[in-house]
């Protein structure tokens, strides 16, 4: 790379570092970066909705939601703290390592499938965003919904987005930092106005619901995350090769808890007085009406900036992933196409959807099926290997060390595409049910768990490939060295 790259790399520019590893000269990255990082990944209202549902749709009572956000974030953040250990270990983003897993032809497969479920996490939080932008205009000067209206709003939000993700890493970080203090403060004056304003009595006279609805519960929270783990690595590869591994647990775990137990909390005390917010088609015009204006406007701007900031951390990784698949352009570039992708997919979500929330679900659960059979052969693979060979995750010839057979690693391809139909045959939406749904683990909605068990057990039991010879603890200079529109 050049000093003048260089030099906007270290001041937190545009961001020009493409797939190549990161060498360790350039690893200046601090665990502790990580903690905002994954507060910022969770910071929107989707989340009171879904605490809504728990109570509304799942039946629990306020004990049981708070089981279910304790352990949701724990199981999913645990496991995205724990493959971002690649990061550290490779300096490449995470679809790229999955080439050393996969071979260089068949990670095109999981990948491919990784990069169209973004598609509609992106989606999602971009109509999100813009009903948020919708309501604060509603509340503030009494404009009304309209569907010029909703397309200027999404297009605004998807522009915004697309900047922040475009200058890359460290506008993400310094964007995080500021937002999960604000955020934070915001929050907590909700939840003391939710303390004083609230029948408390109502709240925990609420019989309890089925241990099964709760594991359901604990399931649909716990998609969001699941769906940041081959996230992961891209945020470590900074991080210097003896950074600890427990901190980059504890911080995704903790950065994601100390956001979603107090909003899903939060989500489930308005449902006991206000039950259509878990099915609301505009899933935040609701806090208007719940909240006083000096709360709730204050409180939706910061929403929308954390979800400006999820979805900006979701293109950014997008953006590698398209890279890995073969579309050879700069990352800021790539990202450009998952942005086209949301304003149409968002267009259609906003005025032609009958249900938002149902859709939301719908695509949660399907969400976790499709990235934990990628997680289950990735993470016994991390597990098994120290490093990655940086020249071969680069050469995607048959010259490659991770070329394998005609470019593909059979035994992970193999458990791969088994454990994904297994996920769902066990896997009911609103669309699509398979023969397994009624069953206890298609009830329980533990079809992503299964997922995962399968795919790493079958990976771990079929036949061993020797790691190639080559792999290296530094990545090649050549790799390196390579500019920031290097060839996937």
């Amino acid at each position: 790379m050049s000093t003048t790259a260089e030099t906007a790399e270290h001041e937190g520019a545009l961001e020009t570092r493409g797939l190549e590893p990161v060498p360790d000269s350039e690893r200046h990255g601090r665990t502790r970066e990580l903690f905002p990082t994954w507060v910022a990944a969770n910071i929107s209202v989707l989340l009171l909705t879904m605490g809504a549902g728990l109570i509304v749709s799942n039946g629990l009572n306020f004990w049981q939601v708070l089981v279910v956000a304790l352990v949701s974030p724990v199981l999913s953040y645990g496991l995205v703290g724990l493959v971002s250990i690649a990061g550290k270990r490779g300096g490449s983003p995470g679809m790229t390592l999955s080439r050393a897993v996969f071979g260089q032809r068949g990670n095109l497969f999981p990948g491919s499938l990784i990069w169209v479920a973004r598609w509609g996490w992106e989606t999602i939080n971009a109509v999100t965003g813009a009903y948020a932008i919708l309501t604060v205009l509603d509340i503030c000067f009494g404009v009304k919904q309209n569907t010029a209206l909703k397309v200027i709003t999404l297009l605004g939000f998807v522009a915004a987005t697309f900047l922040i993700s475009g200058l890359g890493r460290k506008v993400l970080h310094v964007c995080s930092t500021w937002s999960t203090y604000l955020f934070g403060a915001f929050s907590v004056l909700v939840l003391v106005y939710l303390l004083t304003d609230t029948d408390w009595g109502q709240v925990f006279d609420k019989p309890a619901g089925s241990t099964a609805m709760m594991i359901a519960g604990i399931g649909t929270i716990a998609a969001g995350g699941i769906s940041w783990v081959p996230t992961g690595p891209d945020f470590t590869r900074y991080l210097p090769r003896t950074a600890p591994n427990r901190p980059l647990v504890g911080h995704a775990v903790g950065g994601a808890a100390i956001v979603v137990v107090p909003m899903v909390l939060m989500g489930a005390v308005m449902a006991v007085s206000q039950p259509k917010l878990s099915s609301a088609q505009d899933p935040v015009a609701f806090l208007g009406d719940l909240l006083p204006t000096w709360i709730a406007v204050p409180y939706l701007i910061m929403a929308l900036i954390g979800m400006l900031l999820i979805n900006s951390m979701s293109m950014y990784s997008a953006g590698f992933t398209a890279m890995t698949l073969g579309i050879k352009v700069p990352r800021a570039w790539a990202v450009s196409v998952n942005a086209i992708i949301s304003l149409i997919f968002g267009y259609l979500l906003m005025n032609v959807a009958t249900s938002f929330m149902g859709s939301f679900i719908s695509f949660l659960t399907l969400l976790a099926v499709a990235f934990s059979a990628w997680i289950g052969v990735f993470g016994v693979d991390m597990f098994r290997r120290k490093t990655y060979d940086g020249e071969a995750l680069m050469d995607t010839k048959r010259t490659s060390a991770y070329w394998y057979k005609a470019g593909f690693a059979w035994q992970a391809m193999t458990a791969w595409a088994l454990a994904l139909v297994v996920g769902l045959l066990f896997t009911k939406v609103d669309w699509f049910s398979g023969p397994l749904a009624t069953s206890w683990i298609g009830r329980n909605g533990l079809g992503w768990l299964v997922t995962i068990v399968v795919a790493g057990a079958m990976y771990a039991l079929l036949p061993r490939r020797p790691l190639p010879e080559t792999a290296a603890a530094e990545p090649a200079p050549v790799a390196a060295a390579k500019p920031a529109a290097a060839k996937a």
